[in-house]
């Protein structure tokens, strides 16, 4: 008789209902689901020019000797990572997460920060790396990268998000990297997305700064940078430890991995990642380190897979080195072939060391 007279009622529980529902979804599922944040801009007419200013532009070329000893062995890179952070910071190495549309500059700074812990790990470097400065990257990117003025006098790389592969490639590698600490009066210790979104306008440093940051950048240059196109030249890369920044529209499930922890390729993602693994045997495919935190979650191969990485296939890694905008970043010593030693970097941590 109630329900008769007050339908009313019984809408707005079950819409309260549902609501209270939803909302303690969102709540449990906020760590693992933000907001899909992309920004890669493709530019083809870029990268050819680019690539003409190099005098080996492909991995095949610069790291020859590479590509003729590689080895098709599981290569897990994102350890020499956490040990180089544990080491430096006392903390795991975690999976940052972007802001705004700033990818490629969180694609390229995860392939220093590994480039540079493999060159720890191996003896070329004394001290564990510092974690280098995202902001840097992306003000570089759009605004000296593209040869326009650096000075900070005015925001002429505009205030729409997204860059380019090959405008951060270059910048890594004609200017340089900017580290994570208190530098001529910017404290850079923490990522800071409106920080991003400034210098993205006005280049590294930001306005006013008149080219300062820009000259303490070129005291540490990542000389070594050239193109990764085919799957056989990511493989002698990732191999010998040289990350590769991968750029490209192609889109991958965001649900979570599968039980060998893949994602599959799906729609489109306008996004700079980088691959810092690769794996043969029954599948194979690159280990994709994206900028997202921890936003997707099932299986993960190996055990200590990082949080807010995925497995893709080698077709779908394929697909994206197609595109024409990776790069492998190289040792202070360039791209020589390395032997790893498998007892240390290949098998499961100890498991103090998780």
């Amino acid at each position: 008789m109630t329900s008769r007279k007050h339908p009313w009622r019984l809408a707005a529980a079950a819409a309260l209902t549902a609501w209270l529902v939803l909302s303690f979804w969102w709540a449990a599922s906020e760590v693992r689901q933000p907001a899909i944040l992309t920004g890669y801009v493709p530019d083809p007419e870029g990268v050819a020019r680019f690539l003409e200013e190099l005098p080996e532009p492909y991995f095949a070329q610069a790291g020859a000797d590479a590509m003729r000893q590689a080895v098709p062995v599981d290569t897990f890179l994102y350890r020499q990572m956490d040990r180089a952070h544990r080491a430096r910071y006392g903390t795991p190495f975690v999976v940052g997460r972007q802001g705004i549309g700033d990818c490629v500059s969180w694609g390229a700074m995860h392939a220093v920060y590994c480039a540079e812990a493999v060159d720890w790990a191996t003896g070329k470097l004394a001290e564990p790396p510092k974690m280098p400065a995202s902001e840097a990257i992306y003000g570089g990117a759009r605004v000296e990268a593209r040869g326009r003025d650096g000075s900070g006098r005015s925001p002429v790389g505009g205030w729409s998000d997204g860059a380019t592969g090959w405008g951060a490639a270059r910048w890594l590698r004609d200017w340089g990297v900017v580290y994570r600490e208190d530098v001529l009066g910017h404290d850079l210790r923490t990522y800071d997305k409106a920080r991003a979104k400034a210098w993205g306008a006005y280049g590294c440093g930001g306005q006013g700064d008149d080219g300062k940051l820009d000259a303490r950048a070129k005291r540490h240059p990542c000389r070594h940078v050239v193109a990764v196109k085919t799957w056989d030249e990511l493989v002698a890369a990732v191999t010998s430890g040289y990350p590769v920044t991968i750029a490209s529209s192609v889109g991958f499930n965001s649900g979570n991995r599968d039980a060998d922890g893949f994602c599959a390729a799906s729609g489109t993602w306008m996004h700079q990642m980088c691959v810092i693994g690769v794996r043969f045997g029954n599948r194979t495919g690159g280990l994709v380190c994206n900028s997202w935190g921890n936003y997707v979650g099932g299986g993960k191969f190996p055990p200590d897979q990082p949080d807010g990485t995925f497995w893709a296939e080698k077709s779908a890694i394929e697909r994206i080195l197609a595109q024409g905008d990776s790069y492998a970043i190289g040792s202070v010593d360039g791209f020589a072939y390395r032997q790893i030693d498998n007892g240390d970097w290949f098998q499961p941590p100890p498991q103090e060391d998780k």
